[in-house]
């Protein structure tokens, strides 16, 4: 997979080649993109419809009809066609190319002669454009559009789409600003200010910069704008289709809007608007040199990965908003953890990696990515989690209406299906998160491992490198210099939390010295053509406590091996599973399971609890009745493969057995 060519200079060309994650690029490109197509185009049998293509035809005037689907439809579409430029740029397919073409010229013919573009409004509510930011998602889907014109602009240099969104980002600055006459407002769900940042990226118009800039700092300043235009509407809400007490300041914590974003300092709201923002944050931060911002990113970030992020990388913990709730609680059995918003968190990670190198943002970005991201899609490509729960009991999930949202088994599609499109277009753009470089400064940094092929432009010259990566089954990675110049540069190699500061590093065959820099083992040196670098991470398996204050996890342990979380299933282990413990010094066995295609499965010295002397009737009894435990043998898989197989109970998070037992 290699990164698509760009108007920008001294852009890293990547091509991913890597056993484990071009299986996953592969079932993209091959199955998802075309599976994700039908069901934009509601051909799945007995799946929930989608109505997107359908809405744009109607918009056009292509066709008759009502418009179907949730209000922000139309970003569906968008994270398709961004998926399928990705997958362009590296696997030319005239088919899949002529089918999109297609839908740009779909989408052109449903944009207004002013530049607008939303088929909600052109269909539902025309000229109610604009009043109602707080619940509609006008910029979010713009926003998806725009990032969709500038993927497939640089796939294929094609402007067709570009130019619809250019027309589009023109027409938004018409309207909003802080000019006499101007919205001062922004979406009530952040997307825009990311996408403007790299349609300036792309065109390099400053009005887009200074767009996004705009939406940014009026955020959560005083009037409130998101109360104010509740107020003008009186109340009335697009959701519950009645007038609603009008919200105060503080109840916008939901947007983030609940005061300026430089004086943010805790993670709060709709998680996925949370880090869409705050990507865009770190994204004005590193071009405008703000320094204000960047302190809040940095906020932001220690708040929501510290205290508000389970061990899967998922993030947002209560179903009410899809939202965080508050420092440490973290429950396992009624999580949201929205796959959406661990992709977001990657987005942000990255981000902020471009503004400082700090391995605890690769970190972060590692977990989420192997976790939740690749757990929350079917092995055949074809089903999905919207939500990534750590602990299910179907039974619970079927008849508890407070779980109704934790499914046990992937869905074909969704009504809300923004999160199946989102991993297409991330795992297609796989390659831009493995490294980045700074030529200036004549560093490359390699923040996740995974193999790969790469080019990079530095003020010391041309290099060309290889990665080849046993992750995540071994602790081995090996680059070799391809391209060198003759002036001195710096590899710095990623030193991952997960192998506790133990790593061996050799260069051509002998173990070197390196210098540990913000959790990166820096060399600096001039290479020549053919040296090869060979880069031994500790991964070994480990038990990991929680802190205290994680009050869902007291008294229990998880397995981690590496990047991966494991879990218990139902399938391997007895039921239920919450009658099983682990012994806290068992030594954690690793094997190869060709059964799982080779994959490290762990097994563990546990108890179970005693259940044949219970009478179904007898809900409580002494304690001292029910002290005897069986010992048995705990088989734990990757988090990401749960739910392959027999449907039935998972958990991540494991009771301690008691010594005395």
């Amino acid at each position: 997979m290699e990164q698509s060519r760009s108007g920008q200079q001294n852009i890293p060309r990547i091509s991913v080649k890597d056993e484990f994650w071009n299986r996953y690029t592969e079932l993209v490109r091959k199955t998802v993109i075309p599976y994700q197509w039908e069901a934009l185009n509601d051909r799945l049998p007995d799946a929930e419809p989608s109505y997107a293509i359908r809405n744009f035809r109607i918009a056009a005037g292509w066709e008759q009809g009502e418009f179907g689907g949730m209000v922000f439809q139309d970003s569906d579409v968008a994270k398709w066609l961004e998926a399928v430029g990705y997958s362009l740029a590296t696997h030319p397919d005239p088919e899949l190319e002529r089918i999109a073409d297609e839908v740009i010229a779909l989408i052109a013919a449903a944009q207004h002669e002013n530049g607008y573009l939303n088929t909600y409004y052109t269909i539902h509510e025309p000229g109610k454009q604009w009043t109602n930011l707080h619940e509609a998602h006008e910029l979010y889907c713009a926003g998806h559009m725009i990032e969709a014109a500038v993927a497939y602009y640089e796939a294929t240099d094609k402007r067709e789409l570009l130019d619809v969104v250019c027309r589009f980002a023109d027409y938004i600055d018409t309207v909003f600003g802080s000019e006499p006459g101007k919205l001062r407002g922004y979406d009530g769900h952040q997307e825009i200010e990311l996408a403007l940042v790299k349609l300036y990226k792309t065109t390099g118009e400053k009005r887009y910069l200074k767009l996004a800039q705009f939406f940014i700092d009026e955020r959560g300043t005083t009037p409130n704008f998101l109360v104010e235009e509740c107020k003008q509407r009186d109340g009335y809400s697009y959701w519950a289709k009645r007038k609603v007490p009008i919200p105060t300041a503080e109840q916008m914590a939901y947007n983030q809007a609940h005061k300026p974003v430089r004086e943010q300092d805790a993670a709060a709201g709709h998680s996925v608007r949370a880090v869409y923002m705050y990507t865009a944050m770190a994204d004005l931060a590193l071009l405008a040199d703000d320094h204000s911002l960047l302190e809040a990113c940095r906020r932001l970030w220690n708040n929501m990965t510290r205290r508000q992020m389970y061990l899967t990388g998922g993030i947002g913990s209560t179903h009410l908003g899809e939202a965080f709730s508050f420092d440490y609680d973290l429950p396992n059995d009624t999580v949201y953890a929205e796959t959406c918003a661990s992709i977001g968190l990657i987005f942000f990670a990255n981000r902020m990696l471009q503004l400082e190198a700090k391995s605890e943002y690769a970190d972060v970005m590692e977990r989420a990515l192997y976790n939740n991201v690749i757990g929350s899609m079917s092995q055949d490509g074809k089903h999905y989690f919207y939500v990534n729960p750590l602990e299910v009991w179907p039974e619970a999930s079927a008849h508890n209406p407070d779980r109704h949202h934790v499914k046990a088994v992937r869905q074909k599609w969704f009504g809300c299906s923004c999160c199946p499109p989102n991993v297409a277009r991330l795992l297609s753009s796989l390659n831009q998160y493995i490294y980045t470089a700074s030529a200036d400064r004549n560093e490359i940094y390699t923040h996740l491992f995974i193999g790969s092929e790469a080019q990079f432009e530095l003020a010391a010259g041309r290099v060309a490198l290889q990665q080849q990566s046993r992750l995540p089954h071994e602790g081995y990675v090996r680059l070799e210099m391809s391209e060198a110049p003759d002036a001195a540069f710096t590899l710095a190699l990623r030193l991952p939390s997960w192998s506790y500061g133990k790593a061996v590093l050799t260069i051509n065959g002998t173990v070197a010295e390196y210098e540990l820099t913000d959790g990166y083992a820096k060399v600096s040196r001039r290479w020549a053509e053919g040296d090869v670098v060979e880069w031994e991470p500790a991964l070994e398996p480990h038990l990991i406590a929680a802190n205290p204050q994680i009050r869902a996890n007291a008294g229990k342990a998880a397995i981690a091996r590496g990047p991966l979380v494991y879990c218990l299933e139902e399938v391997d282990n007895s039921s239920p599973l919450s009658a099983l413990s682990i012994v806290p010094d068992t030594k954690l066995i690793s094997y190869d399971d060709e059964r799982l295609g080779g994959t490290v499965v762990i097994e563990a010295e546990g108890r179970a609890d005693e259940q044949a002397s219970w009478d179904a009737d007898t809900p409580y009894r002494p304690l001292a009745q029910s002290l005897t435990q069986a010992p048995v043998k705990l088989r734990a898989v990757p988090y990401y493969l749960w739910g392959n197989r027999k449907p039935g109970e998972m958990t991540v998070w494991i009771k301690l057995a008691s010594r005395h037992r």
